[in-house]
């Protein structure tokens, strides 16, 4: 129980809250997004969804630099992360079953 509190609070470290905006909507704006990596991010996703490692090479910065800043833009909802992959599993289920079908083939 530890752990999962104690990941629930690094996942929330950067999130903001009303409590801790600033005043100004201009600061809020600057704490959202104020440092150079998140606006060539944001520049680049202007165009469209981009994989990991596109956005990588075309932004330019470490992988772990990389991951922070996205982790952050997802937690504050200034982004929306998808996960192509899943759409794939009903195919990757029906190459199972293929399988499983052709071993059997197989062995009579």
């Amino acid at each position: 129980m530890l752990v999962v509190k104690k990941k629930l609070m690094e996942y929330n470290k950067y999130m903001i809250t009303k409590k801790n905006l600033p005043p100004c909507p201009v600061a809020v704006l600057l704490k959202l997004i104020g440092n150079k990596w998140k606006i060539l991010i944001i520049r680049d996703l202007l165009t469209g969804t981009k994989r990991f490692g596109e956005l990588k090479r075309s932004v330019g910065c470490s992988q772990k630099v990389l991951t922070s800043n996205l982790k952050e833009m997802e937690e504050n909802k200034l982004l929306l992360r998808k996960a192509f992959g899943l759409s794939l599993a009903p195919v990757l289920q029906e190459m199972a079953v293929w399988g499983d079908k052709y071993r059997r083939s197989l062995k009579k």
